[in-house]
């Protein structure tokens, strides 16, 4: 890809550079914009523990971007044990 020309050299790569380019905008003092009211509907897994894990990413739309980093990492450790309860044969 070109630095002046940011759109060359990509064809036949099935990139959507709309999509990728737009972000939310920011708010006029810099920060970040307001979560969204209504957290994004996640359809069940089938395993109310995973259910339970992921509904743990709604707490991102109320948390600094600071404290994600976190938030992420504990959902992620509970889906981990989870997965290593499944393949030890553990329901």
């Amino acid at each position: 890809m070109d630095e002046e020309y940011p759109d060359q050299g990509i064809e036949g790569q099935d990139h959507n550079l709309e999509a990728e380019r737009s972000w939310p905008a920011a708010t006029p003092d810099g920060g970040e914009p307001p979560p969204a009211a209504e957290p994004a509907f996640r359809p069940p897994t089938g395993d109310d523990r995973v259910d339970a894990a992921v509904a743990g990413l709604g707490r991102l739309a109320g948390a600094p971007a600071d404290e994600h980093v976190a938030v992420l990492e504990e959902v992620h450790g509970r889906l981990r044990d989870i997965l290593g309860e499944a393949s030890e044969g553990t329901p």
